[in-house]
């Protein structure tokens, strides 16, 4: 491989610039590939479809199956082709045995549904690699042109799909209109077999799709790996050194010469003279025998920079207040501009911006002050129950119901230990046991956790307040004791011995870490 002898700039492109340079490859040899594509690809179609005229559909999925075959053969002329030697077409059809033994196996297994297969085959097949060494490769080429390689398999499969979409149209559009009007829904389901050869027609469109959009697929595919051995070997540079050398390789004889001439020794009386000694004689005004006279140049210089600092030379003003420049004392300024310059006046101005200043900031506080108070009195019962748990007077909170669902939720009415009291009614009377739990959870609710119970919730909505203490334990324990308790009450459903271990464990590790807390 020569990198002088390529055909297009080698050079670092984005991932986006390479698939473009693989398209326009594609063009450029586009009769060759579609044409070597066609002369593989449609023998092999046409004998599938023969074998298995009876089933269409399989026939279709086999020849799709075998793409990564197909595919060698166009990256093995895009590979010649970009350095000059491009195939012929009887050259490329020889050498396609050779291409399809390497690996083909894995390609057609467990390769099959890789979305970066064009971008991996150029390293199995230009490269030679297998095993790990090829899984290492892949990642190192894989770190910034993966993502673009799998986009190209996704958009191609959409593309494919929409091409032969329209075909089926356009098939559809040129039938006569006396076939299709005899068409059952049998015939729509593929379930006639005299219209087995409409099916294979179909079948033959999408492999006549293939021929114009899988040579572009691999041609993108191979720039976006030149792309990346170009950033990770340095391609550009070193093909900017080789111009170097040949140039310098021409224009060295012109160097050696330029070489030998300035080392070719010169007459002495080519040099120049030296330079004659200063003379004190022509001294500046520096010099000291000018400092002798009435006027020196230092006295000279300081006279002319007292003239310069005096009128009309320099004019000096102190102006503490706004007022406009080009006015003068015959050229009085008008009203409008006399009621400017008073604006303008810097102390009075100044001072009450200051005041209506601190006067908007006092309005924009007191303003955000009435906003919050405002949010925590509309949003107070919230707060109360669900944030921060606002703290009343008792004389201003809510009377707690009594009684919900027909059960008594008062604490005085309940036992000490209600786990040990639901065990030793469990076995007589599990209606009760169940209803003592229940009780139970809905008394710890009003008292210990503040929720709003009303008489006229459900139960449905009683788990809804309980999902929203955002306590996972005490959401799946109430879940669990409200299915058994309705099935219980409601469809006397009497539960196992195994749920009342359950339950009073759970009441036990939510509600005795209660009481020791």
């Amino acid at each position: 491989m020569q990198l002088t002898d390529a055909s297009v700039s080698i050079r670092p492109r984005s991932a986006w610039e390479a698939l473009d340079l693989g398209t326009l490859l594609a063009r450029r040899h586009a009769g060759l590939l579609m044409a070597s594509w066609a002369a593989v690809t449609l023998p092999v179609f046409g004998a599938l479809s023969l074998l298995l005229w009876e089933q269409p559909s399989l026939a279709l999925l086999l020849f799709w199956w075998l793409k990564p075959l197909y595919e060698r053969l166009p990256l093995h002329i895009l590979s010649r082709a970009l350095f000059g030697d491009i195939p012929t077409f009887s050259e490329s059809l020889k050498a396609l045995p050779g291409l399809l033994r390497p690996q083909w196996l894995a390609s057609l297994t467990w390769r099959r549904l890789s979305t970066t297969r064009s971008f991996d085959l150029p390293v199995q097949q230009l490269e030679g690699l297998g095993g790990t060494k090829r899984r290492e490769r892949l990642v190192t080429l894989g770190l910034r042109s993966g993502r673009a390689a799998s986009w190209l398999t996704v958009v191609g499969v959409h593309l494919e799909g929409a091409l032969w979409l329209g075909l089926l149209g356009l098939l559809y559009f040129l039938l006569p209109a006396q076939l299709v009007q005899s068409w059952s829904w049998q015939d729509l389901l593929g379930l006639g077999s005299e219209w087995l050869w409409l099916e294979h027609l179909s079948n033959l469109l999408y492999a006549l799709v293939l021929i114009v959009w899988e040579p572009v697929y691999v041609a993108c595919g191979f720039s976006l790996y030149l792309n990346r051995r170009t950033q990770l070997e340095a391609w550009d540079i070193e093909l900017a050194f080789r111009r170097l050398r040949q140039r310098l390789l021409g224009a060295l004889p012109i160097l050696l010469l330029a070489c030998s001439l300035l080392l070719w020794p010169a007459d002495k009386a080519a040099w120049a003279a030296p330079a004659p000694p200063p003379d004190a004689t022509q001294a500046g005004p520096e010099a000291e025998r000018l400092r002798n006279q009435p006027l020196t140049g230092e006295a000279a210089r300081q006279r002319i920079g007292e003239l310069l600092d005096q009128p009309p030379f320099q004019q000096r003003e102190t102006v503490t207040r706004w007022r406009f420049g080009d006015t003068t004392d015959e050229q009085q300024p008008g009203a409008l501009a006399r009621l400017l310059e008073t604006l303008l006046q810097g102390g009075k101005l100044w001072q009450g911006l200051e005041k209506l200043a601190q006067l908007l900031e006092i309005l924009l506080w007191t303003a955000l002050a009435l906003v919050i108070a405002l949010l925590l009195w509309r949003y107070r019962e919230w707060l109360r129950t669900f944030g921060v748990r606002l703290r009343r007077p008792a004389s201003q909170l809510p009377p707690l119901p009594k009684r919900l669902f027909g059960l008594d939720v008062t604490p005085e009415h309940l036992p000490a230990d209600i786990a040990a009291e639901a065990e030793r009614l469990w076995q007589e009377h599990p209606r009760e046991a169940l209803g003592l739990l229940y009780r139970g959870l809905l008394s710890r609710l009003l008292h210990d956790f503040r929720l709003p119970l009303k008489a006229a919730h459900t139960e449905g909505e009683i788990l809804q307040l309980v999902r929203q203490l955002e306590r996972a334990e005490l959401s799946r324990f109430a879940q669990t004791l409200t299915r058994h308790w309705q099935d219980q009450a409601y469809g006397h459903r009497n539960a196992p011995a195994a749920t009342r271990d359950e339950l009073c464990a759970g009441w036990r590790a939510l509600f005795a870490q209660e009481g020791r807390a």
